[in-house]
């Protein structure tokens, strides 16, 4: 009898088998397992199933001796394992309530329906232990316990003792076989699911991170209408669109048939995304709403891009033409996309900051050595209109040209050189009023006249060469300027034969103190262009003072907005 029971039992375990595998093949019912958070709606179709499941298991039974020999606890254990505590409650519930209805007099009415119900909190009581490494052990441990239970029940609560030990001793092992492997065999399905998931959400994954790199670079320019473009290209969509919360920021259709003609948002749906910060698919399920873009538009996915704080500043929204069935494989794309957008934005905004940032620091640097060049020159100028006011007015004249060009240029790379005849007419200055005592010569090589260099970078570094190093000797001395090409730019050097420089001076260049403003500024300027400031070489024989101007380097560009 056990064998032959047995044998009926699998073979009705195969019916439920069956019906889980293909509920489970329906996309809305798979969307259900891996979604992540489940609506009440959701909830309670999961419960419906398998309370339904449950009572299938319970109408293929056999009669034996008065007793119904089932599959009835694989829906309920597995609905708690794996769907939650609510689905395993409301299930061994239901269950419970049909088992009794459809028997209310038989000898194991009774004790089945309270083990159904025992069943749905035990399932619960797994759920929360469980993970998905252990579903399979909890849902084989659970049908044992269960049916074990039952079986004492039975023993117990039965009035005719000698044929409740008949019937446990001949279903007893029947039950346990079906049902411990019963919901063993159905938790293997459903994690097959949850394994298609992860394999989709990789695969979703590595689109969205191959999208990102394409996408970077007209993040950094600004163009998010090439964004959209790729986004609509690698989707397979007709249209993309980048919103903030009012206008239209950026759109691309993939012909004239979905052409997007206005700029304010119009869409309802759009605008109840940005509300709620929830990501809204309209398929074929769906009451559609597309008056916003022109063409055969079937289905959308409308995701919110978020702000370093969190808050909905925009949306991204994806046109499809054909009545797609929205998945949370769209949706998780979608998602991923939008956080992507967020993070470009974000570190876009950031780079475009800091390069405003350097910009002011630039121009404040520059704004020092004005007024500092300045007080020398009418300094000097002050002292020759009383001696010599011929050479006054050539220091006036050479100040004059000096300036007008200053003006022009002062927040812009110039040549090297228009730099050179800045330095020239300070140096003349300098030249007229401290007679020979200073001597300049210049070694240039002509093919590297045209590469640019922040403006008023070589007069500081002449002018300290001049004041500090040449002027402190009773009999003067000598300055060479020289440029010499090298890979990628040039080297520049100032070298002078004065009393040398203070180690201290050197060493305080990168320390934020008000001396050497001149040399200090300049330093630091160059080292905000090109990564690296000012090398100087000192000692009681001279100073040697050189850097390095890369060509083309990217930083300068803010000197040509």
């Amino acid at each position: 009898m056990i064998i032959k029971l047995s044998s009926h039992l699998l073979n009705n375990l195969g019916y439920v088998i069956a019906v889980s595998f293909f509920f489970t093949k329906f996309e809305s019912a798979k969307n259900i397992f891996i979604r992540e958070k489940r609506t009440k709606k959701d909830t309670a179709l999961i419960a419906l199933f398998f309370s339904g499941l449950a009572i299938l298991g319970t109408y293929v039974g056999v009669d034996y001796k008065g007793s119904i020999v089932n599959t009835r606890n694989i829906g309920v254990i597995v609905g708690g394992v794996v769907a939650g505590p609510e689905v395993g409650i409301i299930a061994g519930i239901i269950a419970s309530i049909h088992r009794y209805l459809i028997d209310p007099t038989g000898i194991t009415t009774v004790p089945c329906s309270i083990s159904t119900i025992i069943g749905g909190l035990l399932s619960a009581y797994f759920y929360k232990k469980s993970n998905n490494k252990n579903l399979f052990l909890y849902g084989f441990l659970g049908g044992f316990i269960i049916e074990t239970l039952s079986m004492g029940l039975i023993l117990l609560m039965a009035h005719d003792f000698q044929l409740a030990k008949e019937i446990v001793s001949n279903i007893y092992i029947p039950m346990i076989l079906a049902n411990s492997i019963g919901v063993a065999a159905v938790i293997l399905i459903i994690e097959e699911i949850i394994t298609e998931k992860e394999i989709t959400a990789g695969k979703q994954a590595k689109l969205a991170l191959e999208i990102a790199n394409k996408t970077l670079p007209y993040f950094r320019k600004e163009s998010l209408n090439e964004v959209c473009k790729i986004i609509a290209d690698s989707l397979e969509a007709k249209a993309a669109v980048i919103t903030d919360t009012q206008m239209i920021l950026a759109s691309y259709a993939k012909s004239n048939d979905f052409i997007i003609d206005h700029t304010e948002i119009k869409s309802e749906a759009t605008k109840e995304v940005l509300k709620n910060g929830k990501i809204l698919a309209l398929g074929m399920e769906s009451e559609l709403d597309f008056h916003c873009i022109n063409g055969n538009i079937q289905s959308c996915i409308i995701s919110p891009i978020f702000n370093g704080e969190n808050v909905v500043f925009g949306t991204l929204k994806i046109y499809f033409d054909k009545k797609l069935a929205i998945t949370s494989k769209y949706e998780l794309l979608a998602e991923g996309l939008s956080m992507v957008i967020s993070t470009q934005l974000e570190i876009s905004n950031l780079e475009n900051f800091k390069l405003k940032v350097r910009d002011a620091e630039l121009k404040a640097l520059q704004a020092q050595i004005n007024p500092h060049f300045l007080f020398n020159v009418l300094h000097t100028t002050s002292a020759l209109v009383r001696i010599n006011p011929l050479k006054a007015r050539k220091v006036i004249s050479d100040l004059g040209t000096y300036l007008r060009f200053n003006l022009e240029n002062s927040d812009r790379m110039v040549s090297l050189a228009q730099e050179l005849e800045q330095v020239k007419a300070y140096v003349d200055i300098e030249e007229t009023r401290f007679s020979d005592k200073i001597s300049v010569t210049y070694d240039i090589e002509e093919t590297i006249e045209n590469i640019n260099i922040p403006s008023l970078t070589l007069q500081p570094l002449v002018e300290n060469s001049i004041k500090h190093g040449i002027l402190p000797k009773s009999n003067g001395g000598q300055i060479h300027i020289s440029a010499q090409k090298e890979e990628n730019g040039c080297m520049i050097v100032i070298e002078d034969n004065g009393v040398g420089m203070s180690p201290k001076v050197i060493e305080d260049l990168d320390r934020e103190i008000d001396k050497n403003i001149g040399l200090k500024n300049v330093h630091n300027r160059l080292k905000i262009m090109y990564g690296n400031g000012l090398r100087i070489l000192s000692s009681t024989m001279g100073t040697r003072i050189s850097f390095f101007v890369k060509a083309g380097e990217p930083n300068a560009e803010m000197y040509n907005s």
